[in-house]
């Protein structure tokens, strides 16, 4: 993993992006010797944090839907059943 100094980041910023984007490999920050931040590209952001919530998100949906499959409003119809998934 290549490390870089806050410094070194400020100073410059389109060279450290440029390899980053060239590598793809995670990029540590230190300020004084010690690691505060890493950079990662697009690809491991998305695959790492979007991704992951949007599949969460569907599995919370699915969650939802089996539990109105098995235990439906007594008196809502359809129509009250997509207005409440939405919400």
């Amino acid at each position: 993993m290549e490390t870089v100094n806050a410094l070194q980041l400020r100073q410059s910023l389109g060279t450290v992006l440029d390899q980053l984007e060239r590598n793809g490999a995670p990029i540590m920050v230190c300020r004084r010797r010690t690691p505060v931040a890493a950079l990662v590209s697009l690809k491991d952001y998305r695959e790492r944090f979007v991704d992951r919530e949007a599949d969460e998100q569907r599995r919370e949906v699915i969650a939802r839907l089996k539990q109105i499959k098995f235990d439906p409003p007594s008196n809502g119809t359809t129509l009250d059943i997509l207005r409440d998934l939405r919400s």
